[in-house]
């Protein structure tokens, strides 16, 4: 008896390029996993300017001038786009798990809704601090 012939296929949906092609309802679950991971660096910057802040004031000047840096700036503001898209999936996944918005185009359109949605809301909220 011969050997049947091996069709040569991927070995995972993550070997993005010639293989598989990048959808938005996979997109859209990395960018929840990646927010909710990076929110870690602006909390770590806040509660390291808090920290210092309590602990001297020549501390304090250290770290003050880090967070209101460009590189505090871009923490802070991609921190705040991270909790905005963050908020947004959370009640896409809310929808999904009463039942709703379960068949693909519905699936994509929302995870469009919340990349979109997440910009304009960060763009909002700080035109209303400043």
């Amino acid at each position: 008896m011969s050997e049947p012939k091996r069709v040569e296929r991927p070995l995972s949906p993550f070997m993005i390029g010639p293989y598989y092609r990048p959808q938005m309802t996979s997109i859209s679950s990395i960018l929840t996993r990646i927010t909710g991971h990076a929110l870690v660096a602006g909390v770590m910057l806040g509660v390291w300017w808090l920290l210092a802040a309590a602990t001297s004031d020549a501390y304090f000047e250290t770290a003050n001038a880090v967070a209101t840096s460009w590189f505090g700036d871009l923490v802070f503001t991609g921190s705040l786009w991270a909790v905005w898209y963050h908020y947004l999936a959370g009640l896409r996944h809310l929808y999904f798990d009463a039942g709703h918005g379960m068949d693909i185009p519905t699936a994509e359109k929302l995870g469009w809704v919340c990349i979109i949605g997440s910009v304009v809301l960060t763009v909002i909220t700080i035109l209303l601090v400043q």
